[in-house]
């Protein structure tokens, strides 16, 4: 594996453990009350979306084997430049369901090499 490809797939895997911590615990309700825990888990997402980003420019092959990845790009792409149309329900769901789905892809994808 290419040193940037680990690169960027650590910094996925570590924003995604930082969104897990920030939502443990919590549910849908209690997310969307509290401002500095849906400020922290648009931050770590925007990670997720820019290091995506980047993964796929340097190491197309192995960017194509993440589902849904224009998808996590395309929603880095709102929280960095839509603030205005963000939708909180969007991003939690995000946060809640599709974040330990990714993490374990990409977990899958450092021990394969």
């Amino acid at each position: 594996m290419r040193p940037e490809t680990a690169a960027f797939l650590w910094d996925v895997r570590r924003a995604s453990e930082q969104i897990a911590e920030f939502i443990a615990g919590l549910d849908e309700d209690a997310y969307l009350a509290d401002s500095l825990r849906r400020s922290a888990v648009e931050r770590q997402l925007e990670i997720v979306g820019e290091a995506l980003n980047n993964l796929r420019k340097v190491d197309p092959d192995t960017a194509a084997l993440i589902p849904d990845l224009q998808r996590i790009v395309g929603l880095r792409n709102v929280l960095a430049h839509g603030y205005a149309v963000v939708d909180d329900r969007v991003v939690w769901a995000a946060a809640h369901s599709h974040v330990p789905t990714l993490a374990a892809i990409v977990d899958g994808l450092v021990a394969d090499h």
